[in-house]
């Protein structure tokens, strides 16, 4: 079955018990689902964009996106507010009148895939991508790592070919892809920006052999585990297919609130034009 949101959400998960300086391991042998295994920030920030998106027509407008966006997200991120957020952000999430605070850290880009699902055309949906990542990461890098990957969720869902991500990724976002995972890792080590993270994501995808390989393939980097793996996943789940049991494990450690959004979202037809 053809799924949605989950990707990013099963990756944050299992990338979590490895997210860190002191956790991070440098090997595809690890358990899958463990214990550990939990939902983090990227998954709440991830369901929360589902979320306003639902509440808009596609045609919505850039102010209506940003104030559906911020509302959502300040909802969903104070009611879990203790899940990994970085300080500057947990600011952002309390303040009456959030603004953009010039970050250029991946968590643009770990939040946008139902961006990636929603919209019919690339242009649309980039200039969504940019709309999602303006409202508190509003630098090039920022916005550069939220259209990225919500280009490379469109793309694969739509049918292009791993060569074909490869090129429209590197040639329109200037990240370079030709690197291997085994050239990475020995050197790699957590970074959250985006231009040190986003591309090591999507290497992860496009040196998979399944979805259970690129979530593998990221948390093996030995850097923002939950986050890789969260984005690696999120452009995997629309080139493969993620098998039932994960998407079981999945839904088992989600509130009833995220599941419902999941659920919904999901149930909504356009997104699998």
């Amino acid at each position: 079955m053809r799924t949605a949101l989950y990707g990013a959400i099963i990756g944050d998960m299992v990338g979590s018990p490895y997210e860190g300086k002191f956790r991070a391991i440098k090997t595809k042998n690890f358990p899958f689902f463990s214990e550990a295994c939990r939902f983090t920030d990227d998954t709440t920030l991830t369901v929360a964009i589902a979320d306003a998106l639902l509440d808009l027509g596609t045609a919505a407008d850039e102010n209506q996106i940003k104030t559906a966006v911020i509302r959502s997200m300040q909802r969903l991120g104070r009611k879990y507010l203790h899940v990994g957020y970085s300080r500057s952000f947990k600011q952002w999430l309390m303040q009456d009148d959030p603004k953009p605070y010039n970050k250029s850290s991946n968590g643009s880009a770990m939040r946008v895939s139902a961006v990636g699902w929603r919209f019919d055309t690339i242009e649309r949906t980039r200039q969504v991508a940019r709309f999602t990542a303006e409202v508190s990461h509003n630098t090039p890098e920022g916005i550069r790592g939220a259209e990225s990957v919500a280009s490379a969720i469109f793309l694969s869902r739509n049918g292009a070919s791993k060569a074909e991500i490869k090129s429209y990724v590197e040639n329109e976002f200037g990240y370079d892809l030709s690197r291997t995972l085994d050239e990475i890792r020995p050197i790699y080590y957590p970074i959250v920006a985006c231009e040190g993270s986003v591309p090591e994501a999507l290497i992860s995808f496009l040196e998979s052999t399944n979805f259970e390989d690129a979530i593998r393939n990221a948390v093996s980097l030995g850097g923002d585990s939950d986050t890789l793996a969260a984005i690696a996943g999120s452009v995997a789940e629309a080139f493969y297919e993620i098998p039932d049991e994960f998407i079981a494990e999945c839904t088992a450690r989600l509130p009833e609130d995220m599941r419902e959004v999941l659920t919904h979202f999901n149930r909504t037809a356009e997104i699998f034009h």
